[in-house]
């Protein structure tokens, strides 16, 4: 997988460890050896201070994504992120340097840039208002709403159903 879509994976996995599952919100990062075990299923360092900034760096993205937060909210970050050139056989190769202890945080909002800037508008939250989910929206239409169209989607779908129906005059055919 490319550096580009390894990031966005990661940018995506991270927005989505805030469900609400059977109608309660739940944190798949709370616990630290949980959020160490996540960091290293994803190739990221797996320490305490990179859980730590994780969790801030989700929150502020979080708020972003939903338009609470203005892209300030992430600077702290990116601070003293690098790319590095050097001269390979074929070309020149750039190397991101990241900062020990946020290094993961700092993907995923470079990831998060790097779709403001390629596929604006795409990366939203689930338009099921009782999901805290996101989607990366890859369609060719951009029309995607929902995290999951065998979840969210049948689930909005069969509620807008439900009360068509329950309208005086308003039978479904």
């Amino acid at each position: 997988m490319k550096t580009a879509d390894a990031d966005e994976t990661l940018l995506l996995d991270l927005l989505n460890t805030t469900p609400v599952v059977d109608g309660v919100p739940r944190d798949d990062l709370a616990d630290a050896e949980v959020g160490r075990e996540w960091l290293t299923a994803r190739g990221q360092p797996p320490t305490e201070d990179e859980w730590r900034a994780l969790l801030d760096a989700r929150q502020a993205l979080q708020g972003l994504v939903r338009g609470d937060e203005t892209p300030r909210s992430v600077a702290r970050f990116v601070d003293g992120v690098s790319y590095r050139p050097s001269v390979v056989q074929d070309g020149i190769a750039w190397t991101l340097d990241l900062p020990r202890g946020r290094s993961a945080a700092a993907r995923a909002v470079l990831a998060w840039d790097a779709l403001r800037v390629s596929s604006p508008g795409r990366l939203r939250p689930c338009a099921n208002p009782e999901c805290r989910r996101f989607l990366v929206d890859h369609s060719k239409s951009n029309s995607a709403r929902w995290c999951s169209m065998a979840i969210c989607g049948n689930r909005m779908k069969a509620r807008r159903h439900y009360e068509r129906s329950r309208q005086p005059g308003g039978a479904v055919r």
